[in-house]
Order: C-alpha cells, then sequence, then structure tokens
C-alpha cells in the first residue's frame, strides 16, 4: 500500500483550487468567485474568462470582501472569497465571525498561500496561526488538502456543503500523488497505509513528507499506520481511536503553530480516549522568515527527518526508553 503512493507530478495546489472552482462553476450556476485583487495568484483566470459575469473584484478591501460574500448568500448565491491565508483571516476575523460564522452564512473562504512554503515573502505573509483561529469559530468547516488533485476535489466539494468553510493551501510547487478522480469527502480522514508501530497523522504539504517519512521508516522495519488528516474540522475522531489504540502512539505533522492546530485536535482525541505517546511536528511558537520553502521547512523543523526522528521518539516513549 505505502510502495504505492508516487508522485504524478509536482503541481501548486493553488492551481487545484483554480480548476477545482472552474468546475464548480459548471456544475452550479450559483458559485460565485471574488477576489481581492490577487485573482491572478489565486488561478482564477478561466474561471473569469468563462463566468465573467460571477466574478467580482473587490479590490484591496479583504473585509468589504466578506461582507459583499455573506449579502450573496441571502440570494442564494455560493461565493468564494480568494486571497492569500494572512489576508483571509487574520485582517478579517471580525467581519468573518459577526457576519460569516455567527450568521452561519454559505461562504467559502478559499486561503492561499498559506504557511511557511510562501518562502521569500516572509514572516507578514507566513500565517501560522489560521488553522487555530478558524477551528474556534462555531459551525466553521476547516479543510486542509494535501496536493493539487485533492485541493481540486475539495473545491468542487465544498460547493454541496451548506455552511461556511475555511479551505487551506499553498503557493509552491509541490508532489502531487492522490487519484485524479478522487471524490472527497468532508469529515473523513484518508487512511494512506496501515501500521503497527506508530501513527502519523498530517494535513497539507506535510501529507507528501509524512510519505517519505513512512517509506524510510519501513526499510527500519518500522510500521506506519499513516492518515491524511485533510479537514481539521469536523474531526475524523474514530479514525484517531482506531489508530492509535492499535499503534499506541502518535506523532502530528503540519506546516502550522505547535499551539491550535492539528496536533492540539488530535492530542484532545488520544487523551480522551487512548491515552499514548505524542509527537508534534509543528513550527515551535515563532514566527517564519525569508527564505526558499525548503529551507525553511528544514530551519523550522518541518522535514522528512523531523517527522522520522518524532516517530522514532514517540516509539521509544512506549517502550518505556525515552
Amino acid at each position: 500500500m505505502l510502495n504505492d503512493i508516487v508522485i504524478l507530478n509536482e503541481k501548486e495546489t493553488r492551481g487545484g483550487f483554480g480548476e477545482g472552482i472552474l468546475e464548480a462553476g459548471r456544475r452550479n450556476p450559483n458559485v460565485v468567485a471574488l477576489t481581492a485583487d490577487l485573482a491572478g495568484s489565486l488561478k482564477l483566470n478561466a474561471f473569469i474568462k468563462e463566468f465573467p459575469d460571477r466574478f467580482i473584484q473587490c479590490g484591496i478591501a479583504e473585509a468589504n470582501m466578506i461582507g459583499v460574500a455573506a449579502g450573496l448568500t441571502i440570494g442564494g448565491k455560493i461565493p468564494y472569497t480568494t486571497t492569500f491565508a494572512n489576508f483571509s483571516t487574520s485582517r478579517v476575523y471580525d467581519q468573518i465571525r459577526q457576519s460569516v460564522a455567527y450568521s452561519d452564512k454559505n461562504v467559502k473562504i478559499c486561503a492561499s498561500h498559506a504557511g511557511l512554503t510562501l518562502g521569500e515573502d516572509g514572516a507578514t505573509h507566513q500565517v501560522l496561526e489560521d488553522i487555530g483561529m478558524m477551528k474556534m469559530l462555531p459551525g466553521m468547516t476547516v479543510i486542509v488538502p494535501c496536493d493539487f488533485n485533492q485541493t481540486k476535489a475539495a473545491t468542487i466539494a465544498i460547493a454541496e456543503h451548506v455552511g461556511p468553510v475555511y479551505l487551506r493551501f499553498g503557493r509552491p510547487k509541490w508532489p502531487n500523488f492522490t487519484a485524479e478522480d478522487q471524490t472527497f469527502e468532508i469529515g473523513r480522514a484518508q487512511v494512506l497505509a496501515e501500521g503497527a508501530d506508530v501513527s502519523i497523522i498530517a494535513c497539507g504539504h506535510l501529507v507528501w513528507k509524512a510519505v517519505e517519512a513512512a517509506k524510510i521508516l519501513a526499510e527500519k522495519g518500522i510500521s506506519v499506520d499513516l492518515i491524511n488528516m485533510h479537514t481539521i474540522k469536523p474531526l475524523d475522531e474514530a479514525a484517531i481511536i482506531k489508530s492509535v489504540s492499535k499503534t499506541g502512539c502518535v506523532v502530528t505533522a503540519e506546516e502550522h503553530q505547535i499551539n491550535g492546530g492539528l496536533g492540539d485536535c488530535v492530542a484532545g482525541v488520544v487523551g480522551r480516549h487512548c491515552p499514548a505517546p505524542h509527537e508534534y511536528v509543528a513550527v515551535m511558537d515563532t514566527f517564519g522568515e525569508s527564505g526558499t520553502p525548503n529551507q525553511l521547512l528544514d530551519k523550522y523543523g518541518l522535514t522528512t527527518a523531523h517527522i522520522v526522528a518524532a516517530a522514532e521518539a514517540a516509539i521509544g516513549r512506549k517502550k518505556g526508553l525515552v
């Protein structure tokens, strides 16, 4: 099962969003795209060409964009708001809370350029707190797909989901390895490999790093239960409990602050239902800086090697060796 996971090509996850919103628009005439002066960066050009009357350029006015989107839902539209993840959350959190979440509006907040892999734009743009911020809002669905194909599938799927959604994806070209014809199911984790020694649960760009880590661990005789937790909320608690009850230890890997993200979600489930050693691979309570994506992932401890080391540490704790 693990050896069957191979790179099909390398593509930007934001490109998957661009193809996904175009397909969602073809399937549902109520889908509308809004952007805060970033149509090119969010790969909206094909949508704009095919549906020019269903595109709204809001300019550099993100708070207004959220308000416009909330209003559009009253008329039955399904608005997709688009900008960088930092501007999709931190800059407009009040508007999201009051006009979207509190009012339970059917707005899809689509956020590109998330995490450290935004790279050279630096700490001011590399939002690492957004998963925590968005998951705390009542009724908000939070999705972090792992590659181009899954981002496309998720973008299509959220049009059929009634309620607010936060969809997080990235800027760089990244290994694309999930099925092109997949059906995305919100709230159901994707089990990539089954094993007995350690659970590795990852989201976003770090799913591929976890795949690489699982293959290295397999060469060492360690079998990994590998889960792509693409939906942070609603969380697939049953998948976590089943996996960790079997392996007895867990590693979480995410391109996010250690506080408030996937790791804390998993820790809550494990602590309540199947207490076990848990190692985090995440950004350790710091801001990022300018650099290439791979340089930053290495400096801040989000690489394949870091996941391997975390898995070995978790197993050592399970066995009482650490």
